[in-house]
């Protein structure tokens, strides 16, 4: 057994954490410098080359699965694979996060203003006419709407459609914990029912058509506006 070795089962607490940070530091460097899909090594190997227990090695496994990093296959051909992180995987964690650094209601509206103000505009420069058809069709359901339950349906479909028009992974994912933060502000009761429907649909009808028009200053100003009808909504909210 080498030094380090003994080392991983004698440490104390703090130091055995930062042994397994340094062990997750050195997989996720290998996983990167190869191809997605690519085996890194045994857990004994691993353990091995790195100089550390197998212990170690499980926990730091556990941390890059956890960031959608690695996949432990088990049995015939088993050991660790790298993998890219998917979209899903990098808004869990983030959202994991900002559950454990939760912000007030009003810096989260604020994030989710600016995200969806630049997510107009850039929607309103997509050429892309069958996404565009797609905006009519939400458009004439949105007109539509006559309850709470329909707007939560609706609004999640516009975000998915504005971001395929927008096409930018890192500003999606953002945008997508911003939003998702926003949304489970609302499900704890903070907001509900501060914006009527009939403020929510009109707001939306202008800003599709300010995209329709591929007019992107004007989808910005029309978000924008439609966020500070919220914003003075939640304040009269919060006097009361």
């Amino acid at each position: 057994m080498s030094l380090m070795q003994q080392n991983d089962l004698t440490e104390p607490a703090a130091g055995k954490r930062q042994i397994v940070r340094h062990t997750a530091d050195a997989l996720r460097r290998r996983i990167l410098a190869a191809p997605a899909g690519e085996q890194i090594g045994s857990l004994q190997t691993l353990a091995r080359e790195l100089e550390v227990g197998i212990v170690t090695v499980q926990q730091a496994a556990r941390v890059l699965e956890h960031e959608g990093l690695l996949e432990v296959r088990r049995g015939p051909g088993g050991g660790y694979y790298g993998r890219r992180p998917q979209m899903a995987d990098l808004e869990r964690m983030l959202g994991a996060y900002l559950c454990g650094e939760p912000g007030s209601w009003r810096e989260i509206l604020d994030i989710t203003s600016l995200l969806f103000n630049r997510l107009c505009a850039a929607a309103a420069r997509c050429n892309d006419a069958p996404l565009h058809r797609e905006l009519q069709i939400l458009r004439q359901k949105i007109e539509q709407c006559a309850d709470l339950e329909c707007l939560g349906r609706l609004e999640e479909r516009l975000q998915d459609i504005l971001f395929q028009m927008v096409s930018q992974p890192l500003f999606e994912l953002l945008t997508r914990v911003a939003l998702g933060s926003a949304r489970d502000v609302e499900r704890d009761g903070a907001s509900l029912h501060v914006l009527d429907l009939t403020v929510w649909r009109n707001g939306r009808l202008r800003i599709i058509d300010a995209i329709a028009c591929r007019d992107p200053a004007l989808a910005h100003f029309e978000a924008d506006r439609q966020n500070r009808q919220v914003l003075s909504a939640i304040c009269g909210f919060e006097r009361v």
